[in-house]
């Protein structure tokens, strides 16, 4: 982004490149590429962000100032930065917030002890989020209109008090190689929060499946994955450690009519436990892992990439899809799995644009 797109650029921290996209790009690649040189010098495809109004998740502070209100971003040392718009958040995203605080503003109810907000949006739908330093139930009819009057989905939050108006479950449609599938998400469920990069990186684990028998995923949230791989496999094993993303994959596998996916409640460690044999669990009593091949494991981890008794079990299984949002720990975790694989494909996606953050992902394959 260039100084001249954004009066906040250089003061607010969320966007630093100061390029033209085209330039970040270039940039982009060439640091992908010359980081990874040492495992793969191979064609790394990338994939672009639309420029602005990309993000359909994104968090906002409030600065209060006598009487008036304004939203802020993080800038320098812990400074924070007042904007009244921001061009990188999706367009329903924009055109909400002014008319949020401007409602907020004039309503002392409502502004009092307001610290942060977050927005939330799927392909046509949006949520709003309000922070509160206090007792949330003493304004509920004030946020109850709120919501009525501009016609918000919106929770309310506080220390140990949650209020919902409307609803806290959205529906989502993602368009993953010509075919449309539908989904239940939450505020509370990781969500990628660029929607086309999101499609890009699901059609690219799709593409890297071939002579598919079973697929292990690890990590895998609401199922943002698992759902648009459901045809491509016999059987597949899903797993995650929160129960809430569980049950929003239980409900997304029954919205696309998937049913040959069983999605268990349990982390990446205690997984390799049960596998290994070396401990029981109540919930594995109605599931026989014994009936599964995996021909494919998928695994999208967190920034702190895989524990080594992960590394060690995937890889004994053919094809590894990778899904990485840290090129250190990716890199790490490759230079263990080089030792049985190789890698096939690289990919490098533009979740954040405007950022020095680049997503990535791997297929590796067996060594013969």
């Amino acid at each position: 982004m260039k100084k001249s797109d954004c009066e906040y650029f250089g003061k607010c921290k969320s966007c630093v490149l100061d390029l033209d996209y085209g330039e970040q790009i270039c940039f982009k690649k060439a640091e992908i590429a010359d980081f990874f040189s040492s495992l793969y010098t191979g064609e790394i495809k990338f994939f672009a962000s639309d420029e602005f109004g990309f993000r359909s998740r994104c968090e906002f502070g409030f600065w209060h100032e006598g009487n008036d209100l304004f939203y802020t971003m993080n800038g320098d040392e812990k400074v924070k930065i007042c904007i009244n718009s921001c061009k990188i958040v999706d367009k329903k995203i924009l055109n909400l917030m002014p008319n949020l605080l401007k409602f907020i503003k004039f309503s002392p109810n409502l502004k009092h002890k307001l610290f942060g907000c977050e927005f939330i949006t799927t392909k046509d739908e949006i949520l709003v989020v309000l922070l509160y330093h206090r007792n949330i139930d003493e304004i509920a009819l004030d946020l109850e209109n709120l919501s009525s009057n501009l016609n918000i989905n919106l929770i309310a939050r506080s220390r140990k008090k949650r209020l919902v108006f409307g609803t806290d479950i959205l529906n989502e449609s993602l368009n993953i190689n010509g075919d449309k599938f539908k989904y239940f998400i939450s505020e509370s469920s990781f969500i990628q929060p660029n929607r086309k990069i999101n499609e890009k990186m699901i059609e690219f684990a799709i593409n890297c499946v071939q002579n598919p028998k079973d697929l292990l995923e690890i990590y895998c949230g609401h199922g943002n994955f698992t759902i648009a791989l459901g045809s491509k496999f016999n059987q597949i094993l899903a797993t995650e450690i929160s129960k809430n993303s569980i049950n929003l994959a239980l409900e997304n596998a029954k919205l696309n009519s998937v049913k040959n996916i069983d999605f268990l409640r349990m982390s990446a460690e205690e997984l390799m436990s049960a596998f290994s044999g070396s401990r029981e669990f109540r919930r594995l009593r109605d599931l026989n892992l014994a009936k599964f091949d995996f021909s494919h494991v998928l695994l999208d981890p967190p920034r702190a990439g895989c524990d080594k008794s992960v590394l060690s079990f995937i890889s004994k299984i053919p094809n590894i899809i990778y899904i990485s949002c840290n090129p250190v720990s990716l890199k790490r975790d490759l230079e263990i799995l080089s030792n049985t694989h190789k890698i096939k494909k690289f990919a490098a996606f533009d979740q954040f644009a405007h950022t020095r953050h680049i997503e990535s992902a791997v297929l590796l394959s067996k060594n013969e």
